[in-house]
């Protein structure tokens, strides 16, 4: 094993040291997730565990206020308005992707500049996979289990700040039956909802909440 450690060069042994950690936490992962451990209830996330949303505006109408600008949070399978990409899962299937992509590369004899560049696009290309599929199970998941239009007049607080006149989203807390969950939300007043604020629901965007001050 030491001679054919020996016999690489320095960047296969680096690839190499990227790929296998890599690997073994991406399989680590998937156990967690078949028994079970990889579930983390009502209103959790397994796999939000940097807090980093990509928020990216989509020009939509509203009955309310005609066309404006409407942030959405995963209303459309098909739209990949906001997408929590730098999960943990991301980031391993992108190092395991470009690691593993790379040492294919060198053993094709192909320079390595070309082995990073094509191990970079492939595993970015993963890495947003990954981000689909989980905006896509969470939404499932939401929809299966909660009835947004149960939460019409319904109180809570805020966890995320809300930004002011819709111009992005924020995280709240609401009861829905015996289950207290977090949801995306937004407001249509003139300035932002702060972390911590009591809320009440007014109405629904899509699988968003719009939300304002309870006083």
């Amino acid at each position: 094993m030491l001679d054919w450690w020996n016999s690489l060069e320095l960047a296969q042994q680096i690839f190499y040291c990227i790929a296998i950690p890599s690997t073994l936490i991406i399989i680590i992962q998937a156990i967690m997730i078949m028994v079970g451990m990889g579930d983390g209830g009502a209103g959790v996330d397994v796999s939000d565990t940097s807090g980093l949303d990509l928020d990216i505006p989509d020009i939509s109408d509203t009955p309310d206020t005609g066309t404006d600008i409407d942030i959405t949070d995963g209303s459309n399978p098909t739209d990949f308005g906001v997408m929590q990409i730098f999960t943990i899962q991301g980031i391993m299937t992108f190092l395991c992707v470009f690691s593993w992509v790379g040492i294919i590369c060198l053993s094709l004899k192909l320079h390595l500049a070309l082995a990073i560049i094509i191990g970079l696009v492939l595993g970015a290309a993963a890495m947003l996979g990954v981000a689909k599929l989980i905006q896509l199970t969470a939404r499932l998941a939401q929809s299966g289990n909660i009835d947004l239009k149960k939460l019409l007049g319904e109180k809570g607080s805020v966890y995320i700040p809300i930004p002011p006149l819709g111009q992005g989203q924020g995280k709240v807390t609401v009861t829905s039956g015996e289950r207290f969950i977090e949801l995306s939300a937004v407001t249509d007043e003139q300035t932002t909802i702060p972390t911590g604020t009591a809320i009440r629901v007014t109405d629904i965007r899509g699988d968003v909440l719009v939300v304002e001050k309870d006083t």
